[in-house]
Order: structure tokens, then C-alpha cells, then sequence
């Protein structure tokens, strides 16, 4: 091996594999040293055999493996299957550039071991980050989907096939609201301040809209032209010529007023928490408690750090179904300030966080959604012969499947429906 397969992680200080041979060369003495190190098996055992050494294809970033271990001494609070993420994908440029989101899942899965966090994350094994290149790893629990209570696995923007969705929805806004209110009743470990702290100058240039306001309103002629082409993806009432006229007279003045918006957004410090940034329901598992009620495990945390919790309700609603947002947004706002309070942070307004929430709306689709017609079309050449947004080649085809499903969200989530319905509620 040479001096690029390890380098010496920063939290742990424990020599760490860059890839899957690495991982597999070190064997079971790196495992031992690693899930001592951070605590999750005793001193007095130790890796025996690795069982299973398989790699898991998907995901946005770093390769990924499923590892199965026996130990020396067996117990029921030691997982034997276990997952292995890396931060690099030395075959994969665009992948690879992602690495630097591992330092913060690295950190929130070490602090996750603490007896005083809220919610459940996969158990933490081992996890370390060497941020100058960028090299890290993170090996978990591995949760079992369909199997010993465990609800499947649901796939992004699948929601209408997903049974109970609203019980789903609020399980996970639950565990958001959990989350961000014991930090900010600061009954999470002290820790949370120095990993994961906060800076409104920083979060202010984050995810900008990298387009000029020419550029904002092609892409808005790119969208005329798909609705037209299409418009059997859509709702009716985002392929009316009022609504697109609607759309390009505001992303010019929304454009102009970026800063000053990003400004009032992180100066909110109430509203400003420890948040999985990315909670939608294919970065969660459900399972149902003593009572029947459905529960809401996070992974995937990418980014976690401290944030406007409306950014977060982004993350975890941008893949719902409209009809969530029409219907059931007033109630989930309420229910994840409940949830903020209860767990000691401070008393949110559900209208000032609905109005949050729509700031963000528009931010991130500015951002990051209005090529969504140039992308659907690269991938779906036959985009106007397809039935219906239920298509099978839609469903089949996920980059397709998400960037319509949350274009449309985006371009929804503003229409007046759904702020009238908060608004009454508030």
C-alpha cells in the first residue's frame, strides 16, 4: 500500500483507508483499532472475520460497500451487518468532488453515540475525515429494510405509491423538530458548538443562484417550450400562459433582492438549528412503536450542520406530493414547532416559518432546479410521447423522475392554495 491508500484521520487520529482495497487489506485489525477508537467495541474484543465484503452501487458520492463481521465475543448490542461509505470515488471525477460533505457526517455520527442524542441515526461503528485530501469513512449499522419491523425502503419522489404518506411526514418532521429543539435547549452534548458551528457570513454564500437575470429568463422560455411539449407532466395550472408570464416577471425582482434575503434568513437566530439537510424519505426508515405509531430514523448526513430549520422542512418536503402541500403544510409546520418547544428550544411562529419556507423554496429552485427541462429531455428524448408523470419510463429513469417531480413542487409551492392555506391557519 502507499502513503495515498491512508492517511491519519483528523477526530480520531486512527490511520484510514482512502478506498475498498485499502479496507480490505487492513482487515480485521484495522476494524478493531477503528471500533475501538471510537468506542463502539470494548477493549477486551475484537474483529474475528469479515463474512461479507460486497461493494453497494448508488448514491450521489463516494463508493459504498455492505461488510458483514463476526467478533470474537458476540453480543446483542453489536451489529454484524454493517456499511461502509467512503468520501472518494477515485473512477468517478464528478462523484468525487463531493468528498469535503463527509467531514460533517463523520462528526454528527460520532456525536450520534452520545446516550443525550434525540432521534435514531444507523449505529456509528467508526468514522474519521482528513480534510486537506479530502479522504474519509464511515462505517455504520446497517438498517434492515422489510425485515424485523422495519417498513421497506421508499424511493425519492415515489410518494404516491407510498401507503399513509401524512403519518410518514410526520414521523419524520418529528424527528427534525427533535432534533433541532434539544439543541437548541442545549441538551445535546457541549461539542455541537465546535463541530458544527455556525456562521451567518458563510451560510449567506451558500447554494447562490449562479445565473444572471438573461440567463433566469431563458430558462423560463426552456420551461414554455416543455410545457408545452409535455404538458401531460405537469398540473394545468403550471402550463397556463398567466402563471409562466407570472413566473418571469418575479425571478427578475427575486433575483434582485437574493442578498437581502439570504441576510434576513440567517439572522433568524431562533430558527437557526442542528438539521439533517436532506430528509427526504429515501434518507430515512420507519418502523412502528409499542403503540403503532410510526417512527423516523435518519441517514444519509450530508451536510448536516447548523442551518434555518426552514431549509431543512425544504429538504425533507421537496419530495412530497402536492397534494401534502395543499392540504397538509399548515399542520406539519404546527407539528414540528410543537416538537421544537417540547424538546426545549424556543417557541417558533408557524406563520413566520412558513414564510421562511417559501423564501427557501424559491432560493433553491433558483438555484439548483431550472435546467430540469434540458435534463429531463437529455434523458428522456420521448418526453412528450410519455402518458403521464406515472409513466414507466419516467419511474424508471430517477434523475428524470426527481428533477420533474421537484421543478414542479418548486413551481407549486408558491401558487396561492397552498400560502392561503397556511396563512388561514396560522
Amino acid at each position: 500500500m502507499t502513503a495515498a491508500d491512508w492517511v491519519a484521520g483528523d477526530l480520531l487520529n486512527v490511520a484510514i483507508p482512502a478506498h475498498a482495497r485499502a479496507l480490505h487489506e487492513g482487515g480485521t485489525r484495522f476494524l478493531s483499532k477503528a471500533f475501538h477508537a471510537s468506542g463502539a467495541l470494548p477493549r477486551d474484543n475484537h474483529v474475528a472475520s469479515i463474512t461479507q465484503f460486497e461493494e453497494c452501487p448508488g448514491g450521489s458520492t463516494g463508493r459504498k460497500l455492505l461488510l458483514s463481521v463476526a467478533y470474537e465475543n458476540s453480543a446483542p448490542d453489536l451489529h454484524t451487518e454493517l456499511f461502509v461509505k467512503f468520501s472518494r470515488d477515485f473512477d468517478n471525477e464528478i462523484r468525487d468532488r463531493s468528498r469535503n460533505q463527509l467531514e460533517s457526517e463523520a462528526r454528527l455520527a460520532l456525536l450520534s453515540r452520545s446516550p443525550s442524542f434525540p432521534i435514531a441515526v444507523p449505529a456509528c461503528y467508526f468514522a474519521d475525515y482528513h480534510r486537506e485530501s479530502g479522504t474519509g469513512i464511515l462505517v455504520t449499522e446497517r438498517i434492515a429494510f422489510g425485515a424485523n419491523g422495519v417498513e421497506p425502503a421508499y424511493e425519492k419522489c415515489l410518494d404516491y405509491e407510498m401507503p399513509e404518506m401524512l403519518a410518514h411526514y410526520q414521523a419524520l418532521l418529528r424527528a427534525l423538530g427533535r432534533l433541532a429543539g434539544t439543541h437548541k435547549g442545549e441538551r445535546l452534548d457541549a461539542s455541537v458548538a465546535t463541530e458544527f458551528p455556525f456562521d451567518a457570513r458563510q451560510a449567506v454564500t451558500m447554494d447562490r443562484i449562479r445565473y444572471t437575470e438573461q440567463q433566469l429568463l431563458n430558462r423560463v422560455a426552456r420551461y414554455t417550450e416543455f410545457a408545452a411539449a409535455a404538458p401531460q407532466l405537469l398540473p394545468d395550472h403550471l402550463t397556463s400562459a398567466r402563471f409562466i408570464d407570472k413566473l418571469a416577471k418575479e425571478i427578475p425582482r427575486f433575483l434582485q433582492h437574493e442578498a437581502a434575503i439570504r441576510e434576513y434568513l440567517y439572522g433568524q437566530a431562533d430558527y437557526i438549528a442542528l438539521c439533517h439537510w436532506n430528509a427526504n424519505v429515501d434518507n430515512a426508515w420507519f418502523w412502528r412503536n409499542a403503540h403503532g405509531e410510526l417512527e423516523c430514523g435518519l441517514m444519509d448526513w450530508g451536510r448536516v450542520g447548523q442551518m434555518n430549520v426552514a431549509l431543512a422542512l425544504f429538504g425533507a418536503l421537496s419530495a412530497a406530493e402536492i397534494e401534502l402541500w395543499n392540504e397538509d403544510l399548515p399542520s406539519l409546520l404546527t407539528l414540528f414547532t410543537r416538537e421544537v418547544k417540547l424538546c426545549g428550544g424556543p417557541a417558533l411562529d408557524v406563520e413566520a416559518l412558513h414564510f421562511q419556507l417559501m423564501l427557501f423554496v424559491a432560493l433553491m429552485g433558483l438555484a439548483w432546479l431550472m435546467d430540469a427541462p434540458a435534463l429531463i429531455c437529455r434523458q428522456l428524448p420521448e418526453v412528450s410521447q410519455l402518458e403521464s408523470r406515472f409513466d414507466p419510463r419516467l419511474k424508471a429513469n430517477e434523475t428524470a423522475r426527481v428533477q420533474l417531480h421537484m421543478l414542479t413542487t418548486v413551481l407549486h409551492s408558491g401558487t396561492p392554495k397552498t400560502s392561503a392555506a397556511c396563512s388561514s391557519a396560522s
